[in-house]
């Protein structure tokens, strides 16, 4: 066992790295969820979005200046969004509204085409994110220590939010019975704003330290790591932020661990081609199994 983790210490670290990565990404498609019971297909390109702040605003400013700047208008477009796109449909079917998501999903990546001309972009180096560090034998960026540390203490301020503040009380609420709320004097838009705040705010976050390691941003770089996070947000059981966070991770960890391949494996396959194939066998097995997914609640019906 031992000399099995030494081997492969590198992919088990990008692993439980990425998996923190997918989990910040991931709490944004779950807590918008549990609120508007809409799946926003526009979170993965908010996500490619803030990796292509960071690549113009860093050509022009200090990285010191130019990472809040970042986390500042990623918030600013998941906040106009909401307003533009999502408000003006509040009564409307939920059909409408999952229209207008993917709407402005493919608004978001032609708009990023425009601007890109369709070419990758080199994301900026990070100062001491970017720092190589020998871990056991194992060479690895200090992003990759960095991350699961920091998607914790997110995830464990943001848990602290939601159930000792006056908002995360109302967000609770509203989460259980969005029409009682709203009959209770909760003020559901600016509930749902600060949702959308929060979860833009992550995806920023997550965006500085995913592209820390896959150092190019295209239009479609949020397509895969959008979908792979939806994924982990059902698999936990979406609306469930522990459950997101925990689905995000074995989801990061296994499909590093099938990166891996033959060093795993033994074998001469190369099962890097099955990476991102996982992802999806393992949705279609969660939702035969326990379609509610790990810490989901049963529906039940309203008399």
């Amino acid at each position: 066992m031992i000399e099995y983790l030494h081997t492969n210490l590198s992919y088990i670290l990008a692993g439980i790295s990425v998996g923190g990565q997918y989990a910040l990404i991931a709490i944004g498609y779950t807590m918008v969820y549990g609120i508007l019971r809409l799946i926003n297909f526009a979170h993965g390109d908010v996500f490619m979005w803030a990796g292509l702040m960071m690549v113009y605003l860093a050509a022009s400013l200090p990285i010191g200046v130019a990472l809040p700047l970042v986390l500042v208008l990623t918030v600013a477009l998941g906040f106009l969004i909401e307003r533009a796109a999502y408000k003006p449909l509040r009564q409307a079917p939920r059909m409408s509204v999952m229209i207008s998501a993917i709407g402005v999903s493919y608004l978001l990546q032609n708009a990023a085409l425009y601007f890109t001309g369709g070419l990758a972009k080199v994301y900026p180096s990070i100062p001491w994110l970017s720092k190589t560090v020998t871990i056991w034998g194992a060479t690895t960026k200090m992003v990759t220590l960095v991350t699961p540390v920091l998607t914790i203490v997110l995830v464990l301020v943001l848990t602290l939010l939601i159930k000792y503040t006056k908002i995360g009380m109302a967000m609770r609420a509203v989460s259980k019975d969005f029409e009682t709320s709203q009959l209770m004097g909760i003020r559901i838009n600016s509930v749902i704003s600060v949702t959308f705040i929060i979860g833009s705010f992550l995806a920023a976050v997550g965006s500085l330290l995913y592209f820390t390691n896959y150092s190019s941003v295209t239009p479609t770089s949020g397509g895969m790591p959008g979908l792979k996070c939806f994924v982990a947000a059902v698999f936990g059981g979406i609306g469930s932020i522990p459950g997101a966070v925990i689905g995000a991770f074995i989801i990061g960890i296994c499909e590093n661990i099938i990166k891996g391949g033959n060093s795993i494996f033994g074998i001469t396959t190369d099962w890097t081609t099955f990476s991102d194939a996982f992802t999806f066998v393992l949705l279609i097995v969660i939702l035969l199994v326990k379609p509610t997914g790990l810490f989901g609640e049963k529906p039940t019906d309203k008399v």
